[in-house]
């Protein structure tokens, strides 16, 4: 997806380069002061894929801090740093710009883009009746990041984890590939409850306050409906709303759902309107003291809750 560029990260690089001077990649450059290998992720998502696979031989530092929203994270020159030092930075290339620029200015040579293998085949479309939302990130054909949300693509990049860090750090290699089975193994246990806990739902559609659930609803045969695009900080158009409202009254959604980490104004006004309720379904992109769980998987969990009485399925 498009995401403006930060004129503050090519500062930010330049203090870095004075900071580092000669500073190498070499010797224990790429470790942290206990052996560990130090590994960047670029948001609440990756951050956790890459614990569960690294396990104790790495030591995981995030550039989105939790409660941020990390569509809009703007980084300092202390991460821009921690980008440059890291033996290994594991990101999503086109979600956040900011550290899109610091990769490829500190970390080019030892980063792992999970794009490819998280296969982001979706585009972002317009709710039926609605003009397409004015900026950028949200315009038609746009590609959907938030393939997490959806756990087969989730152990896929699980997989690439593992690779490059067992490319990284040859000796623990076993332990990497022990660790992404098991977490996959989760996660095919997740998707295989969510495939029955919305198997008899009599409402397909979810009215949603973002579009970030498109492949949970390609993935479990449900229809999103957006009230805003794939960035959820811009301003919904008039004209989107009203067509989205009367999506929501013709084919009598009864849920409209918010989520954390950003106002759910929107959506309860929406809800208002229409006379649905309200129900929060978190996109996981980070948690905080209002998420459903304390991890991706409690959180998921409350998500199949919420979806089973929202979409009525018994």
């Amino acid at each position: 997806m498009s995401v403006r560029r930060l004129p503050g990260v090519a500062v930010a690089v330049a203090i870095v380069v004075a900071l580092l001077g000669a500073c190498g990649q070499g010797g224990t450059e790429g470790r942290t002061e206990g052996g560990k290998l130090a590994v960047v992720a670029s948001f609440y998502p990756l951050q956790f894929a890459t614990e569960q696979v690294g396990g104790g031989h790495i030591a995981v530092t995030t550039l989105t801090k939790p409660g941020a929203e990390p569509h809009d994270v703007e980084l300092t020159p202390r991460d821009v740093a921690t980008v440059s030092k890291a033996r290994l930075v594991v990101y999503e290339k086109g979600l956040q710009g900011a550290v899109d620029q610091a990769v490829e200015s500190q970390g080019r040579n030892h980063s792992l883009d999970v794009s490819p293998a998280a296969r982001l085949n979706l585009r972002f479309q317009p709710t039926v009746g609605a003009p397409a939302q004015v900026a950028d990130e949200n315009a038609p054909g746009t590609r959907d990041p938030h393939f997490w949300l959806d756990p087969q693509r989730y152990s896929d990049v699980a997989r690439a984890i593992a690779a490059r860090l067992s490319s990284a750090d040859p000796a623990n290699k076993a332990d990497y590939d022990k660790n992404a089975k098991a977490f996959g193994g989760r996660l095919a246990t997740l998707s295989q409850d969510f495939t029955a806990g919305l198997a008899t739902c009599r409402r397909k559609e979810i009215v949603t306050s973002h579009a970030a659930f498109g492949y949970l609803a390609e993935r479990f045969g449900l229809r999103q409906i957006a009230i805003n695009g794939l960035s959820p900080g811009a301003e919904p158009r008039a004209a989107v709303l009203a067509a989205v409202s009367s999506y929501a009254r013709t084919h009598g959604v009864t849920t409209i759902y918010a989520e954390t980490l950003v106002s759910p104004a929107i959506a309860q006004t929406l809800a208002n309107e229409t006379g649905a309720m309200m129900a929060t379904l978190d996109p996981v992109e980070g948690l905080t003291g209002k998420s459903e769980g304390k991890d991706y998987f409690t959180v998921m969990r409350a998500n199949l809750r919420a979806l089973q009485a929202g979409q009525s399925c018994t």
